[in-house]
C-alpha cells in the first residue's frame, strides 16, 4: 500500500487527550499513514463553520507529551481555519484524507450544524479531500479513546481505496461503552433538539444573565436508521454527510411558485 497522508485536527484544542490519542495510535499502528496535525490552539467547541477574517491567524509548532515523536501546529483560529491554513498554506503536500477528532461527546443528527468537529472535516471536502470526523459519546473524565481510534485506523484505508466520492464525509459516533459495542451502522442523521435551553441567573450585581445549558431530547425513538438510535443501542454509527444543501425535492413546486409571479 502507498504512503497515506493525514491530516489531523479537532475543535477541542491541539492538546485534548482525544488528539493525543488519535495521533499517537496511528503513528505506532502504521508505518504507511504520514501524520500531519494541525489544530486550534484551545477549545473551539459548537464554532460551526466559523473562519477568521478580522484578525492574523498565528501558528505555533507543538511538541506532544504523549508521544515525543510526533509534533503539530496550534492555530488561534477555528477548526475550519486550521484545515484551510494547513492544505493552503502549512502543509508541503496536500493531504489524502482529513480526521477531525477525536472529539470528546456526541456529534449526532443536527449537533453536526454547531460541530466544529464536523465543520473541520467539512472544509476538508470544500478542498476536495475525503474527510471523517470521529466523536466518542461520552463526557466523563474516563474515556476509551484508544478503541474509536483503532476504528479509524481500519478506516482509513479502506477510505482511501473504496469508490466513495470526495465530497461526502463520514460522522463517526462511537458509544461510550467500548467494551460492549455490537458492531457498524450505515445511518442517516437523526432529530435532535434540546428542552430548557435557557437558564436564567442574577450576577452579584442584581443583573440577569443567561447560561446556555439544556437537556437532549430525540425525536426519532421510531427511525431504525438515525444515527441517535443506533449509538443508544451500542452501534457505532457512520453517517454519509454532504455541504450540498439545496432541496431538490421542493425545486419543482418553487418552479411553480415563481412561473405563477413571472406570469
Amino acid at each position: 500500500m502507498k504512503d497515506i497522508h493525514v491530516l489531523i485536527t479537532n475543535d477541542d484544542g491541539i492538546h485534548a487527550e482525544g488528539l493525543q490519542y488519535l495521533s499517537s495510535y496511528l503513528h505506532k499502528s502504521s508505518s504507511n499513514l504520514k501524520l500531519s496535525i494541525v489544530a486550534p490552539d484551545r477549545e473551539r467547541s459548537a464554532v460551526g463553520h466559523a473562519i477568521t477574517m478580522h484578525k492574523p491567524l498565528r501558528v505555533e509548532k507543538i511538541k506532544f507529551l504523549y508521544n515525543p515523536a510526533l509534533s503539530g501546529y496550534s492555530v488561534n483560529g477555528t477548526p475550519s481555519d486550521c484545515v484551510k491554513l494547513a492544505v493552503e498554506a502549512i502543509l508541503e503536500s496536500k493531504p489524502d484524507i482529513v480526521i477531525s477528532g477525536i472529539n470528546r461527546g456526541s456529534n449526532l443528527g443536527t449537533d453536526v450544524l454547531y460541530s466544529g468537529t464536523v465543520s473541520a472535516a467539512v472544509e476538508g471536502l470544500i478542498l476536495g479531500i475525503p474527510s471523517v470526523a470521529v466523536s466518542l459519546t461520552t463526557k466523563g473524565e474516563e474515556s476509551d479513546y484508544n478503541f474509536a481510534a483503532g476504528f479509524i485506523s481500519r478506516l482509513i484505508p479502506a477510505l482511501i481505496e473504496s469508490d466513495l466520492k470526495p465530497t461526502t464525509l463520514l460522522n463517526v459516533n462511537v458509544p461510550a461503552e467500548t467494551g460492549s459495542v455490537k458492531g457498524v451502522r450505515v445511518t442517516s442523521l437523526g432529530s435532535r433538539r434540546y428542552s430548557n435551553t435557557f437558564e436564567k441567573r442574577t450576577d452579584p450585581r442584581g443583573m440577569f444573565y443567561y447560561w446556555m445549558a439544556g437537556e437532549v431530547v430525540d425525536d426519532d425513538f421510531e427511525d431504525e436508521d438515525s444515527d441517535t438510535k443506533a449509538v443508544r443501542e451500542n452501534y457505532i454509527s457512520v453517517t454519509p454527510i454532504h455541504f450540498q444543501l439545496t432541496d431538490r425535492q421542493a425545486l419543482p413546486a418553487l418552479n411553480q411558485i415563481i412561473d405563477s409571479i413571472n406570469a
